[in-house]
């Protein structure tokens, strides 16, 4: 094994870059603007312009690094093709093949955003000391990571880990994000919470904090239902049911040691555990009952993290 690699998560805004030990130290870590103009033909281009410069301050010749783990916010195939990158104008391009010749053959290796993130936390993170995972990033969306084994489940076409999608209610009547109806991300992201928060103070209303509020949101709403409020706590309890019961069907297929929560939600803490816990008991397979729930601890850099493990798997 080589003594360093690098981590690079690629978003529609950054791309976040760190230097990595391959033993799991995090040496340094930046940022770089990702130029997503004429369908981002020079984000590659620069992150190799970056890495070379990198390796030259810090003194890294090309014979030390491991290689290069990419994170990338779409599905990744089998064969290294991303089908289509929406967010940074790609199309059916091979990263780790174009990168690695921009880099001289240092290997490169790519995969989705969130399954790397996944990666990271059960390597140095909140599912660390385990080898089968799911992790379940709450943010604007829902995301998921399932780690079988050490190994990503990215599937056949990239899309394995899309938990967020799964249906969970199939009545519903207004459109996720992805043009279907009912998917778990309409419920169980910070979006979705605020959405739930507005469908129960339109309907019977009672004295609750969340009127003393400018603006609702998640984090208001879990402020209130740490506060003890009636009404944030029965949006809590859907929200909990909803995602707690999403998971224990995830379970039945992935059987994994833990689930690892992360993303901006999840800063609510234990009571978000303890509350979504509670159903996921309730209507978990008895094999999987025991699952573990444990809180992400790598934040941001979780995906670079996850990126690195990449290529020392």
């Amino acid at each position: 094994m080589k003594k360093y690699g690098f981590g690079v998560d690629i978003g529609g805004t950054t791309c976040k870059i760190g230097l990595f030990e391959t033993a799991g130290h995090l040496v340094e870590k930046w940022e770089i603007p990702t130029d997503t103009q004429e369908n981002g033909k020079n984000i590659l281009p620069d992150i190799a312009d970056f890495l070379y410069k990198k390796m030259e301050e810090r003194r890294v010749p090309g014979e030390e690094l491991e290689g290069i783990g990419v994170g990338l916010p779409g599905p990744v195939r089998m064969d290294g093709i991303v089908p289509v990158c929406v967010n940074l104008g790609w199309k059916d391009l091979n990263v780790s093949k174009e990168l690695e010749a921009m880099m001289k053959g240092i290997p490169v290796k790519a995969g989705n955003d969130a399954n790397v993130a996944a990666l990271g936390e059960m390597w140095q993170g909140g599912g660390r000391g385990h080898k089968n995972v799911v992790m379940v990033t709450l943010g604007t969306g829902v995301g998921g990571g399932i780690i079988v084994d050490g190994k990503i489940v990215s599937g056949s076409n990239g899309a394995g880990g899309e938990i967020g999608h799964i249906t969970v209610n199939p009545h519903e009547e207004i459109s996720c994000n992805c043009g279907r109806k009912g998917c778990l991300e309409q419920y169980a992201s910070a979006t979705g919470i605020t959405r739930l928060a507005r469908e129960r103070l339109a309907r019977e209303h009672k004295k609750s904090l969340l009127d003393e509020t400018g603006e609702l949101s998640a984090k208001v709403v879990f402020d209130a239902y740490k506060e003890g409020d009636g009404t944030a706590a029965e949006i809590v309890e859907k929200f909990a049911c909803i995602l707690g019961n999403a998971l224990s069907n995830i379970a039945c297929v992935a059987d994994p040691e833990v689930f690892v929560i992360g993303g901006g939600v999840s800063k609510a803490g234990e009571p978000l555990l303890d509350a979504v816990h509670k159903y996921y008991c309730r209507s978990a397979f008895s094999s999987c009952a025991d699952t573990r729930f444990a809180l992400a601890s790598l934040g941001n850099d979780a995906g670079m993290y996850g990126c690195v493990k990449l290529i020392l798997d």
